[in-house]
């Protein structure tokens, strides 16, 4: 006792708070969680690994689920679904000042002498009850424009890489922000006990075009909880290290082995009330688990040829796009909230015309049985799929420019996004730009709305979805005002 009084009489007031922050906070949990339960007997979501926060979704959901495709590097809007046929008359001339009005540009070209407008050297052609436009480039996503909503006014924040990937998928240029799929995990839970709640895969990409490199801060859960941190799964070899029991470890020894240790940990969470320890629990349940649910995922022996067809040449090879968007298909069958899948490679600053179709033949048949194949299933009606890239590219060409070849630099005031499915209108083109494809000219679409948009859809509303860090209440779509693009609604 006496010990006691003399820690009491030495405490700081720092100290103090700290220590019953901790305290307070694991008591009104504790409260919280039996408040919930008593409110909700026998209720199938108290057996969940991984509940939704209380209250989620605000409103009833079109999406339970959704699959971002993420063109890493920035395509080309103006090559593939940004036509723009008075760009030809323009050839190799001087990109107006009335369109460029001073905007700033990259270090790759603002040393050039001159900034030629290069009009595309692909033919465009009108697909589906639409009409939409599309390139040569996409004949595959041409079959299936009457199942997505094309947005070609998308503008971001950033211009250079690192940053423009961060914003897109954090909401902040600024390292340290949870990721979309990591605000969705903590948000929304999982259905699922036996797969992570959020899933990323990174197929690999042809060894001919430029890649920049991927930051785990893409699918990092920032300041919110790591076991919201996406799991990547490898393409290559086992899908996660380590997975499997030692040799000479049954499962029954690693189900007591687990067991003890969950022990062990809750006691020191009941000792310091540190919420990562709880963190720690969860996550080594979750890998128990993945140990049987896995293999069993990445098993496609049972797939029809039928639906293998669907997404082309690769699909069997494991860490192909196509085999990614296969599996990405059985996850959200599984009902795993958020899969993410990283595509490398879409900076063409140079040999556009070879590299962009190197990238689109490796992505375009995969991406249209993504789609036909949820649809077929009766998985797209719930099921939130998204094509994206940071930013899109610049009319003007970087470095040579003939007919045949050329190059575009980093263009962050307009790009092309489609999305599909869970709750989108499909058929749909939104959004317009200038006839150099530099300026937005009606209907522009922020990543601020576009994130409102994605989160509506799931039946979450944005501006009542926040966290509290560093004494702020921190969103996704951040403090300036963004909008649901409710045109695009189904």
């Amino acid at each position: 006792m006496n010990r006691a009084l003399d820690y009491l009489r030495h405490l700081t007031r720092r100290q103090f708070f700290s220590g019953s922050g901790l305290a307070l906070g694991s008591v009104a949990l504790s409260c919280l969680a039996g408040r919930a339960s008593a409110a909700r007997p026998n209720n199938p979501l108290d057996a969940r690994v991984h509940p939704p926060l209380a209250g989620f979704p605000h409103f009833a959901p079109r999406a339970k689920r959704i699959i971002y495709l993420h063109m890493n590097g920035g395509p080309s809007q103006l090559d593939t679904l940004d036509y723009k046929p008075a760009l030809d008359k323009y050839y190799d001339q001087e990109l107006p000042d009335s369109i460029r009005q001073g905007q700033r540009i990259t270090t790759m070209t603002s040393g050039q002498s001159r900034f030629p407008v290069a009009p595309s050297m692909f033919k465009f052609s009108q697909h589906g009850k639409s009409g939409a436009w599309v390139s040569e480039l996409l004949p595959w996503t041409a079959k299936v424009v009457d199942d997505i909503a094309i947005l070609r006014s998308v503008h971001t924040n950033a211009i250079n890489h690192d940053p423009a990937c961060t914003f897109l998928m954090t909401g902040s240029e600024i390292p340290g922000r949870p990721s979309l799929g990591s605000w969705l995990s903590y948000g929304l839970g999982s259905d699922n006990n036996d797969l992570p709640s959020f899933v990323v895969l990174t197929p690999r990409f042809s060894p001919k075009v430029a890649a920049q490199a991927l930051f785990t801060r893409m699918w990092s859960s920032g300041f919110l909880p790591t076991r919201h941190t996406g799991v990547a799964l490898r393409a290559q070899g086992d899908p996660v290290l380590f997975l499997d029991n030692p040799s000479g470890v049954d499962t029954a020894a690693r189900r007591a082995m687990l067991d003890s240790l969950a022990k062990l940990n809750q006691r020191n969470h009941e000792r310091h009330g540190d919420p990562e320890t709880l963190t720690r629990i969860a996550q080594y349940e979750m890998a128990f688990r993945m140990q049987a649910s896995v293999p069993e995922l990445t098993d496609i022996s049972g797939e029809s040829e039928a639906t293998l067809d669907l997404y082309g040449p690769g699909v069997k090879e494991p860490g192909t796009f196509a085999a990614s968007c296969l599996l990405a298909r059985r996850l959200v069958e599984r009902n795993v909230r958020v899969v993410q899948i990283n595509h490398r490679g879409w900076d063409q600053h140079g040999t556009l015309p070879e590299h962009l179709r190197i990238q689109c033949q490796d992505t375009d048949h995969a991406c249209y049985g993504l789609i036909a194949d949820l649809k077929q299933r009766g998985l797209l009606d719930d099921t939130l799929v998204i094509w994206a890239g940071e930013f899109g590219r610049t009319v003007y060409s970087q470095g040579t420019l003939t007919r045949t070849n050329y190059g575009r630099d980093h263009h962050p005031r307009c790009f092309t996004v489609w999305l599909a499915g869970g709750g989108i209108k499909g058929g749909v083109v939104y959004g317009e730009t200038d006839d150099f494809s530099y300026n937005i000219t009606r209907d522009p679409v922020h990543l601020h709305d576009l994130n409102a948009t994605l989160l509506h859809c799931l039946g979450i509303d944005h501006l009542k979805f926040s966290y509290r860090s560093q004494g702020l209440d921190v969103r996704l779509t951040g403090v300036e005002p963004a909008k649901v693009v409710t045109q695009i609604l189904a």
